[in-house]
């Protein structure tokens, strides 16, 4: 009976990495679209947001089969409830991705070469990435590295934001498509944030803690 739970268990490891590489995937080709004025590209970044609703779906009922036919004792219970948070938040970053695709198709031309755009969008891939790996993995100590390196997105969107507000001053004629560009980096930033949830859910399913609820509680009690 454990052999087969452990195999259902690989399953599901699988297919989170599917899930996550159909992310990657997304993001770089939303981005793509966007510096270029790709719009065969832009919409093909929409429909991989499709497949990636449809693995959350297969997902979420893979675990509640194992949540039901199965008697996880409580590590695995931690381990499941653990996964159906993360889908959630890889979910919402194929949406994030394709809300960019979807700007680009109304934006008129590409943005341009756009350094922050194309930083922001290799270190969000490299967090959703990590903090995967880092559940295949079981390691702990990769998924506090990209919780900590939310903090590079953070730096380049408030960098992306400041060069973005300068450029309308300089050319106010320029706004609406600056502003979309903005929104993009938001978007992105947004990414982040959503790899940093899984992160931390790789950290709950390993020690059954937070590492980020025990510093709010520190700086709380400060």
């Amino acid at each position: 009976m454990r052999n087969r739970f452990d195999n259902q268990l690989a399953e599901m490891n699988n297919e989170l990495i599917s899930m996550g590489a159909l992310c990657e995937n997304a993001i770089a080709s939303a981005v793509k679209a966007l510096l270029e004025g790709d719009i065969k590209l832009a919409a093909a970044a929409i429909r991989i947001d499709q497949e990636i609703d449809r693995k959350e779906r297969e997902i979420e009922s893979m675990c509640l089969k194992l949540l039901l036919q199965q008697q996880p004792v409580a590590s695995d219970l931690r381990l499941i409830s653990s996964v159906l948070k993360m889908i959630t938040d890889i979910e919402r970053i194929g949406d994030q991705a394709s809300d960019i695709a979807e700007i680009v198709t109304y934006l008129s031309g590409a943005c341009g070469h756009n350094t922050h755009i194309d930083q922001m969008a290799q270190a969000t891939i490299k967090m959703v990435t990590n903090s995967l790996d880092a559940f295949v993995r079981r390691d702990l100590t990769l998924a506090w590295s990209v919780i900590e390196y939310d903090d590079v997105v953070d730096r380049l969107f408030d960098e992306c934001k400041s060069d973005l507000i300068a450029e309308i001053a300089q050319n106010p004629e320029d706004g609406e498509r600056v502003l979309d560009v903005l929104m993009i980096a938001k978007y992105l930033e947004r990414i982040g944030d959503h790899a940093t949830n899984i992160a931390e859910w790789v950290e709950f399913s390993i020690t059954g803690s937070h590492k980020s609820a025990m510093h709010g509680a520190e700086a709380a009690a400060r």
